[in-house]
């Protein structure tokens, strides 16, 4: 006689004569039958596992959702992410730096020709760029690092956003019918993210790059305020987030260390290159902050970080020097790096911003 358990696995409960309830884990029968069947079917799937899952959210969210306007969000999400990882996934090796401003801004302008050599500078410096692929600092930015370096990820809009000359048929170009889409694509694939002067959509991308290197939802990366020479866009904004934000305890000071304002694309540029000297990535390993590291660190240099940044590791915490840990093993590509191994207390982030900018400086 079979356990209740046993029976689960080959006679799944059944809500009305034709609706199954399904379940993540395999307990589906069946239904976890046929999945895995497509699946050897189909042939060349990767991490079946997760597969298995999407399909299987995939039959819930139509059982569960009468709302055809949903499912069709849904759909049309997981059509835009997966060409989305398409279309980058060939240039994953190729560090590449977000650039956002404004699609208003003229040629003759001078944050236009300002855009335009940092698109230079930036591919001269191995870089690819990532724009929203229409006009105005967009279309500077490209201009500047050529088709060959481009990416460009429109957004569907009834004004305004037309791709620009020299992305338009880019095999690089993605248009979105979701901004929420757009933005993973942006900030995801990005090393470094520059902002010149711009509307609402240049400050929102601001805000939300902000947001999510400071509370830690995205590893920290180089976020470079650009002002033409002389211009006080970008210093008037940040007045106010001082003023505004930091003396009424809405952030902390120590956030004012996730960005960076310059004058000149050669800063821009250095500044994105010297983070980039000796940090490589960040992972974490159980509750261990790990920073993978191009070249080893003497011991001074890790003892003096140790004293400097106390402030951020957990009571008792260290800061050591350390190999690939077994549980990274996998990453062979990477597996040689020396590791940097934090008890990060998972909330100072501008700190440890400025724990990277000192470990370069000093390496």
């Amino acid at each position: 006689m079979k356990s209740s358990s046993e029976s689960s696995l080959t006679s799944p409960p059944s809500l009305g004569d034709n609706m199954m309830k399904l379940h993540f884990h395999t307990s589906n029968g069946p239904a976890d039958d046929a999945v895995e069947a497509l699946i050897q079917m189909v042939g060349g799937i990767k991490s079946p596992e997760l597969i298995r899952e999407m399909i299987i959210a995939a039959l819930k969210a139509g059982q569960e959702d009468d709302d055809k306007a949903d499912l069709k969000l849904m759909n049309t999400t997981l059509k835009e992410m997966r060409f989305t990882s398409k279309i980058f996934g060939p240039y994953s090796h190729v560090k590449k730096v977000t650039v956002f401003g404004s699609a208003r801004t003229k040629p003759d302008a001078p944050a236009y020709r300002m855009a335009v050599r940092l698109g230079e500078a930036l591919r001269d410096a191995g870089y690819m760029v990532i724009t929203g692929g229409g006009p105005g600092i967009m279309q500077a930015v490209n201009e500047g690092a050529g088709a060959e370096h481009s990416f460009g990820v429109n957004i569907r809009l009834p004004f305004e956003q037309k791709s620009n000359p020299v992305i338009h048929g880019n095999p690089r170009s993605i248009t979105y019918k979701y901004f929420f889409n757009r933005k993973v694509a942006f900030l995801k694939e990005a090393h470094a993210v520059a902002l010149f002067p711009g509307g609402f959509g240049t400050l929102d991308e601001a805000m939300e790059t902000l947001t999510l290197v400071q509370t830690g939802k995205r590893d920290l990366i180089p976020l470079i305020l650009i002002d033409p020479p002389g211009g006080a866009y970008w210093s008037h904004w940040l007045e106010f987030i001082k003023t505004e934000l930091v003396d009424h305890g809405y952030i902390s000071p120590e956030d004012l260390g996730l960005f960076e304002r310059v004058e000149s694309t050669g800063d821009a540029v250095a500044r994105i290159d010297h983070f980039y000297r000796q940090f490589h990535s960040i992972r974490y390993v159980a509750d261990k902050l790990v920073i993978r590291i191009r070249r080893p660190l003497e011991p001074s240099v890790v003892e003096r970080l140790q004293a400097a940044f106390e402030d951020i590791l957990v009571p008792g915490g260290t800061i050591t020097l350390s190999k690939c840990l077994p549980e990274e093993i996998n990453e062979k590509d990477i597996s040689h790096l020396p590791r940097l191994i934090i008890d990060f207390n998972r909330k100072s982030f501008g700190r440890l911003r400025r724990l990277i900018d000192m470990m370069n400086s000093e390496s």
